[in-house]
């Protein structure tokens, strides 16, 4: 029986378990760093929601997006770390890939919509 050829690139236990503690760790920091500039944008917005509502909505889409996007990074080193073979980190990565280049076109069409949307209320006149 042949050996199999990626089984000199297996992840010892106790390397994978630290690399998942890693994981988590850096996932709950970054959830802080979300919650601290959602509420610096939230700020912002506040104060100047009289002139750019507009601009406090492309704010808010970029940090949601930004949330999403690394949240599903996470998500991804996650799956790496319990993948069992060469073949299942190329599936994952593809699937990740795929994902990805998907909610990123979408999320630039809606900033893109909402961006013309700002252009032209701000060309509108004052009532």
């Amino acid at each position: 029986m042949a050996k199999d050829p990626f089984e000199q690139f297996a992840i010892p236990e106790q390397l994978r378990a630290f690399a998942e503690q890693s994981v988590a760790q850096a996932r709950k920091a970054f959830e802080g760093f979300i919650d601290a500039a959602n509420q610096a944008v939230g700020q912002i917005q506040d104060r100047a929601e009289a002139a750019h509502g507009s601009a406090g909505e492309i704010a808010q889409k970029s940090m949601r997006y930004a949330e999403q996007n690394v949240a599903a990074t996470f998500d991804f080193a996650q799956k790496l770390m319990q993948a069992k073979d060469a073949a299942e980190v190329m599936g994952l990565q593809s699937e990740y890939l795929g994902r990805q280049m998907q909610a990123l076109s979408a999320q630039v069409n809606e900033l893109g919509q909402s961006a013309a949307k700002m252009v032209v209320d701000s060309t509108r006149p004052k009532s």
